[in-house]
């Protein structure tokens, strides 16, 4: 999403591994690596909003994998393998969606949708995510991915989406505010990794009122 609506295009980013961050700035505690690293090159030009495909697989997956290895913002422990993420981009395309954020020809951040619990009674509810590129925070990124993602899984019948930030990530809870996210609460040491607990803020926001005709 950007601004009101992104400009849609087809193709795939350039391939690269990114260092990335949560939306809008880097989570409170993220290790030196990940903040800085490999530095990002200079991308300037429209920021585009489009639709993922299978063959921006290893672009987003540079993006996501420090996260992985390097912070508890994801609880997964081993990063995925590339087809494994392309499976995953083709899953969410299928039943919710995916997007891309790209300037320059370069990938810079991606949100999603996915499953919010698997039995029947949730199939109206969605989880969504993003990341953003560490070299483009605070330029509104993160929000026009939101913005477009929200619009389009409304536009496709979902009533309520959810978000997780493990805590602490100021920069990710702002976000969520600012796109009309209220707090519900907090699974108090839900996650272990790296040695120690960690607790899991959840926002929810509404959607539209009532599902598609059943």
């Amino acid at each position: 999403m950007q601004g009101r609506r992104g400009e849609i295009l087809q193709g795939h980013c350039a391939r690269g591994r990114a260092n990335p961050v949560l939306p809008e700035e880097p989570a409170a505690g993220t290790p030196a690596g990940v903040r800085g690293g490999i530095q990002a090159r200079e991308v300037t030009g429209t920021l585009k909003i489009r639709p993922a495909t299978v063959a921006d697989a290893a672009s987003l997956l540079a993006i996501y994998r420090p996260f992985v290895e390097s912070t508890a913002v994801s609880f997964e422990t081993v990063a995925p393998t590339t087809d494994e993420f392309a499976a995953r981009i083709s899953k969410a395309l299928a039943g919710w969606q995916w997007l891309l954020a790209e300037r320059g020809g370069q990938c810079i951040g991606y949100a999603y949708g996915s499953a919010h619990r698997e039995r029947a009674a949730y199939r109206w509810s969605v989880e969504v995510s993003a990341y953003v590129h560490p070299g483009h925070g605070r330029q509104g990124v993160g929000r026009a991915l939101y913005e477009r993602l929200l619009e389009d899984l409304a536009q496709k019948g979902f009533c309520n989406a959810y978000a997780g930030v493990t805590m602490p990530n100021e920069g990710s809870i702002a976000l969520h505010r600012r796109m009309g996210f209220e707090s519900i609460g907090v699974f108090k040491a839900v996650g272990r990794k790296f040695g120690r607990w960690h607790d899991v803020a959840w926002f929810q926001r509404s959607l539209r009122s009532s599902p598609p005709q059943e």
